[in-house]
């Protein structure tokens, strides 16, 4: 048994999980979690609960933010608004091809972290000096991905939740369009895409599921065995873990549990055997029982 929270650092942005200690925070308080700039400040969205899971390696929380955390904490979301808006003003007055994604801005030495995406590389050493004598400290751009954009702006996706890559993923993996193959979808890119314009993610983490049902499933147009009788194989259904069939009696369609359902080649070897010892045995003058004479 371990003890969890979850934290946030923005409205609605993505879950941390620490290990809250000795700590015993209800939701919407506000704590001091460590980072690798130091402690900063989060909400609390999840209060801690015991974990039948033994979950190691998560990071403490420091204590509870205190009335100095908070007036830091307000300053820095003016300071990121102003830096913001004038980001915004001198990337006009620039004519560069960027757009805004994220400010961040760390009090301990006064720097401004700006995160950008832009079609291609961008020149932009005459817009830092800009920034940082409007702003009156070091600034730092950082040019962001298409993933990465969608990941801090956020989304709902084309099955109407919250993007995954802003709310649980922690790594982005490679998506190809095999996948998409495998899991019979329409090779259509408005279809397959996520918001970033990119392969969703969702294929990546859903195709082993597809890989284990293809190497159990019985091919479509084949005949099968079913507690009812023959039937052949329609189609496929991977989230029911089931298959769609006609029954070779009456014509009839049925949805039959994949378990239930024994392949052309399984029905075979259950009736004539697999060839090993005690098993029937196969021969170009048909089949002959094990029991039997051996053909001369």
């Amino acid at each position: 048994m371990s003890l969890i929270c979850a934290v946030t650092f923005t409205d609605r942005g993505r879950l941390y999980y620490a290990d809250p200690g000795a700590l015993t925070p209800a939701v919407g308080d506000y704590v001091l979690y460590p980072t690798t700039e130091g402690p900063e400040v989060a909400q609390v969205m999840w209060a801690p609960q015991w974990s039948s899971a033994e979950i190691g390696g998560l990071p403490m929380l420091v204590g509870m933010a205190g009335p100095d955390d908070l007036a830091a904490l307000a300053s820095g979301r003016k300071k990121r608004a102003e830096a913001r808006v004038a980001a915004r003003r001198l990337i006009r007055e620039h004519g560069l091809p960027m757009k805004i994604v994220g400010v961040d801005h760390v009090l301990a030495d006064n720097r401004t972290v700006i995160y950008f995406s832009a079609p291609h590389r961008v020149d932009f050493r005459s817009l830092v000096r800009d920034l940082g004598a409007t702003l009156r400290g070091r600034v730092e751009l950082r040019q962001l991905s298409s993933r990465d954009e969608a990941r801090v702006i956020g989304g709902i996706g084309s099955c109407g939740r919250d993007l995954c890559c802003s709310t649980f993923l922690v790594d982005f993996e490679p998506v190809s369009v095999r996948m998409a193959k495998d899991q019979d979808l329409p090779l259509n890119p408005l279809r397959i895409s996520g918001a970033c314009g990119r392969l969703m993610c969702c294929l990546k983490f859903e195709h082993p599921l597809y890989q284990d049902y293809n190497s159990r499933a019985p091919e479509i147009g084949s005949c099968v065995s079913t507690p009812d009788g023959e039937a052949t194989v329609l189609g496929h259904s991977v989230p029911t873990d089931s298959v769609v069939l006609r029954m070779n009696a009456d014509g009839r369609r049925s949805v039959c549990a994949l378990a239930s359902v024994c392949s052309s080649r399984k029905a075979h070897d259950q009736q004539y055997g697999d060839g090993t010892v005690g098993s029937a045995q196969a021969s170009p003058h048909g089949s002959i029982p094990a029991s039997g004479p051996l053909p001369s």
